[in-house]
């Protein structure tokens, strides 16, 4: 029997593609939610946000969103401030998450992940970028 694994994934970033790639590379088929196209509701994001360990502020992602624009870099935004335009611009939401029983992460760097995968990887694992993960020995 396997063990649930959910992403919010975004196809367009590589942290989030080498994600999913150790995820299935560790033997596990995961929900895949590409979340800019079905965002979550305020109350999972808030949740997952949470559940992670994490405040809205420290989920966003800046980089190529309208962080700034929004003027959320600001220490007078609040953190509802900031979870409402995560919602309004899904985008602000950094990625990817992940789900298991054994927890919620914020997988940057990507092999956070391994962290809460119900089985290890079986070896090593090669990012996009020619990185080496240590996985379990043979």
């Amino acid at each position: 029997m396997s063990e649930a694994v959910t992403i919010w994934h975004n196809p367009a970033c590589g942290t989030s593609r080498n994600t999913l790639a150790m995820i299935r590379a560790a033997g596990v088929e995961p929900t895949v939610v590409e979340y800019l196209k079905t965002p979550p509701s305020r109350e999972e994001l808030a949740k997952a946000i949470s559940d992670a360990g994490l405040t809205p502020r420290q989920a966003a992602r800046e980089k190529g969103t309208p962080f700034v624009e929004l003027g959320l870099g600001d220490p007078s935004a609040t953190e509802d401030q900031i979870l409402d335009a995560m919602l309004k611009h899904p985008v602000l939401i950094n990625r990817p998450f992940v789900f298991t029983s054994r927890g919620v992460r914020l997988c940057r760097p990507s092999e956070l992940v391994l962290d809460i995968l119900p089985t290890p990887l079986p070896g090593d694992f090669t990012k996009e970028d020619g990185e080496i993960v240590k996985g379990q020995s043979a």
